[in-house]
């Protein structure tokens, strides 16, 4: 990958910033991914009080990574996210025809 192909973007996780470099063309489903890892962590934070975001960050690594494991067939959480939003649009379309 070219250096020029890349672009800087602040990300915020668990209540902190990311400077990453990523693919203008990725940009879209980067912050998708980061928004719903950010979801996952409140989650968390609901279900486990008295830790810190290490502790939440790390438990969402390996849920995802287990995800990945024992599914390897399933599609991930972006996915879904992206499913799901191309399902509503379509429902809206189809009813804004009758």
């Amino acid at each position: 990958m070219e250096e020029q192909e890349l672009i800087p973007v602040t990300l915020w996780l668990a209540e902190r910033g990311y400077r990453i470099k990523i693919r203008k063309k990725d940009e879209e489903m980067v912050r998708l991914a980061v928004k719903l890892a950010d979801e996952r962590l409140a989650e968390l934070r609901n279900v486990y009080a008295g830790k810190d975001n290490q502790d939440f960050l790390a438990m969402c690594l390996l849920m995802y990574a287990t995800d990945q494991v024992t599914e390897p067939h399933e599609m991930n959480p972006v996915q879904k996210a992206l499913i799901a939003e191309m399902e509503t649009l379509i429902d809206r379309a189809l009813e804004e025809e009758q």
